[in-house]
């Protein structure tokens, strides 16, 4: 490969191995290329036959080079941004540390212990899920205004049955609400 096909720090590119990967460094003979897929760095020739470029960015060997610790930081950076945006759901006090108990009609039959957290928990992301569903629709260019509404209602409809298990969450603002509420 000649100094004009040369591909920059930060060319994106894609290996018939590793999948997509950005261009981190470079060597002498080689790319230094960060792999989603490998969650980490791989060397490959400058003259590897199954690197596709996807985006090219130019420099050549000049610029500051980016280091995987450069990489790391923003990608922490990244994931503390992304956390402090989660949402997170308080259980009532009362019910930490407790247990659900299903127990059957038929004596002779085993009854099943759920820690209550694990429950909330799955509770909780039904909740999240349904939120998603909700932009989903509201956010599709293909359906029609009164479609949207026919099925907004049937997810109202599914708060509405979930309203039960308000008793767990400690701040009413997370609470289920149907139809009345």
């Amino acid at each position: 490969m000649d100094s004009s096909n040369l591909l920059g720090i930060g060319s994106r590119v894609d290996h018939a191995s590793f999948g997509r990967g950005v261009v981190v460094d470079l060597a002498s003979e080689s790319y230094v290329i960060w792999f989603k897929s490998q969650n980490g760095t791989r060397s490959i020739g400058r003259d590897y036959d199954g690197l596709k470029v996807v985006e090219r960015a130019e420099g050549g060997d000049s610029g500051p080079s980016i280091t995987l610790a450069d990489i790391e930081r923003a990608l922490e950076n990244v994931l503390d941004q992304r956390l402090h945006e989660i949402e997170m759901v308080p259980m009532g006090g009362k019910w930490k540390n407790g247990v659900l108990i299903l127990k059957p009609g038929d004596a002779g039959l085993q009854t099943k212990e759920i820690p209550i957290d694990t429950f909330f928990h799955k509770i909780v992301m039904v909740r999240d899920k349904l939120r998603l569903i909700e932009q989903k629709i509201n956010s599709n260019k293909i359906l029609s205004s009164e479609d949207k509404v026919e099925l907004q209602q049937y997810v109202t409809g599914v708060y509405g049955s979930l309203t039960t298990f308000n008793v767990l969450f400690k701040e009413a603002h997370h609470q289920f609400k149907g139809t009345g509420g």
